[in-house]
């Protein structure tokens, strides 16, 4: 513990979310689709790979869902089905580390090749993870007094090198994935210690609020992830908020990519703006809100606004952010917090706690307040402004998501709903004639958009059905005429997963699907449909 450290204390949430796990991935779709539009086919290739490896981990993450004990009667969830629970846990308040090695298979949790405590290895990436968990487990433990993400000890898993040219991380619900990145545009994302906090404060945004993750909840979800992960970084470099550069995923981008990083939280908006990845669409102010289906409401979008309010709160106390700034945040995350929580509900929570912490008449208080008044969120008195949505006022009426155009377009997701047990596969239909018309009342015309994820890429295409394969055309009518789409349709959203949403006039039909919840032929079906 650093001299600065001070543990905050806090009494544990009064509510019990389920640690239902969650799968979030660090880079937006809409940057994956950017790439697997780009027009360089080399590119496109391994965007498409990337998209194509994330759809078979949804699935496989949904099927380890349906396999899972009640969470409320389970202390922690297990880590991997490979691993066990009594490898994986932190002992002694120390963080117990496993770091595996997929080889460039997607088979998890790949081969252990670190264990806590061991030498460094030849591997950079095997050592680049094992610090980073190490270093977001100090942050956690060392200035909040939190015990590892769940704050019961539970241990980090991590596997490198998975899939090949594989563009993204992710947290599953159980563990950390790297990919080595393709080298030309995203580089290997073992690289950078805010993505790796980034993705592991999803799992105690899983243990504490259980945000939902749509709309304001849903970027409230990201923005908690970007806040913590950027500490991460500035507690291992030393950097105060002064001296911080406030981007996320500064070391992913390879050289010639017109960008300094994923995400800027200092000014939302400017992180790129490359002709391969298009122009980084986020918000920073209340006035540039994004109303949209996409990328599950905008949570990647719209989680720039209370980024650029921590920003505002850090810069404005000064010194080491993850002190006074991190533990009012902290503060708000495990206090009275529910999961539809919206921005001006949160704005309260972090003024509440900075009260707690620091008096009522604080300067601290005084740099929240002004924060969020600075961002659109409140009117400076403690009240929402009246334009943010959600519980606390009106539903805004801020720009429009714009129609789909060469740069990329970021992604939605459905409102969550109960998790039912996903539809049966669609059998495929019987081979026609395929001189034969079809039907009157058939389908004729398909439209797939393809929506969500990290980047928050948007892919989609409309298309008669004549024009595709036989086989394809035959299996899509089938699924257009039967209620199979609907019901998957009723399967719950995670974090970062990708959605598909499917319409055509003739059955009327207009759905949203969460990837997770797609049985394979299906998935390949949509994906062969988008040219994936």
């Amino acid at each position: 513990m650093s001299s600065t450290d001070q543990p905050l204390t806090s009494t544990p949430a009064k509510h019990e979310p389920a640690p239902s796990p969650v799968c979030c991935s660090i880079v937006p779709p809409y940057v994956l689709e950017a790439l697997a539009t780009s027009g360089q086919p080399h590119l496109e290739e391994r965007a498409r790979e990337t998209l194509r490896l994330d759809k078979l981990r949804y699935e496989r993450m949904a099927r380890q869902r349906s396999l899972q004990p009640d969470p409320t009667t389970s202390p922690t969830a297990s880590p991997s089905p490979s691993v066990s629970r009594s490898e994986a846990r932190a002992t002694e308040e120390a963080p117990n580390r496993l770091i595996h090695d997929a080889k460039n298979t997607t088979d998890l949790p790949g081969t252990q090749v670190r264990k806590e405590g061991d030498p460094p290895t030849d591997d950079t990436a095997v050592n680049e993870a094992y610090d980073g968990l190490g270093a977001t487990w100090e942050l956690w433990n060392a200035a909040y007094g939190r015990n590892s993400l769940d704050d019961r000890g539970l241990g980090l898993i991590a596997t490198v090198h998975y899939g090949t040219n594989y563009d993204n991380a992710f947290w599953d619900g159980t563990q950390m994935v790297f990919g080595d990145g393709d080298g030309e545009i995203l580089l290997g994302f073992t690289r950078s210690l805010d993505v790796i906090g980034h993705e592991l404060a999803h799992g105690v945004t899983q243990y504490t609020s259980g945000l939902n993750y749509q709309d304001q909840s849903g970027a409230l979800n990201e923005h908690v992830s970007d806040v913590f992960g950027i500490l991460v970084k500035q507690r291992t470099l030393g950097q105060s908020a002064e001296q911080s550069d406030w981007i996320i995923g500064a070391e992913l981008l390879a050289p010639g990519v017109q960008g300094v990083g994923l995400r800027s939280m200092k000014e939302p908006g400017t992180a790129y703006d490359d002709p391969r990845l298009g122009k980084d669409p986020q918000a920073g102010h209340m006035d540039g809100y994004v109303v949209t289906d996409d990328d599950n409401g905008g949570v990647h979008i719209n989680s720039g606004i209370p980024n650029k309010a921590f920003h505002l709160v850090a810069t404005t106390l000064g010194g080491n952010a993850w002190e006074r700034p991190g533990a009012i945040w902290y503060g708000a995350i495990t206090g009275d917090i529910k999961a539809d929580c919206d921005f001006p509900t949160f704005a309260a929570l972090t003024e509440t706690a900075a009260e707690s912490l620091y008096g009522a008449d604080s300067p601290e208080v005084a740099a929240v307040r002004d924060a969020w008044r600075a961002v659109g969120v409140t009117d400076g008195a403690g009240t929402d402004g009246g334009d943010t949505g959600g519980p606390g006022g009106e539903t805004p009426q801020p720009t429009p998501t714009p129609e789909p155009s060469p740069s990329p377009t970021p992604s939605p997701s459905p409102t969550p709903a109960p998790s039912p047990t996903p539809g049966p596969r669609p059998e495929p239909a019987p081979d026609s004639d395929p001189d034969t018309t079809p039907s009157e009342g058939a389908p004729q015309q398909v439209s797939v958009r393809r929506t969500g994820g990290v980047a928050g890429m948007v892919r989609e295409r409309t298309v008669d059905l004549a024009e595709l394969p036989r086989g394809d055309a035959d299996e899509w009518r089938t699924l257009l005429s039967s209620p199979t789409l609907r019901r998957l349709a009723q399967e719950r959203m995670v974090p970062d997963a990708f959605r598909y949403g499917v319409s055509c006039e003739e059955p009327p039909l207009d759905v949203t699907i969460p990837e997770p919840a797609l049985p394979r032929p299906v998935r390949e079906l949509f994906d062969r449909t988008l040219e994936l």
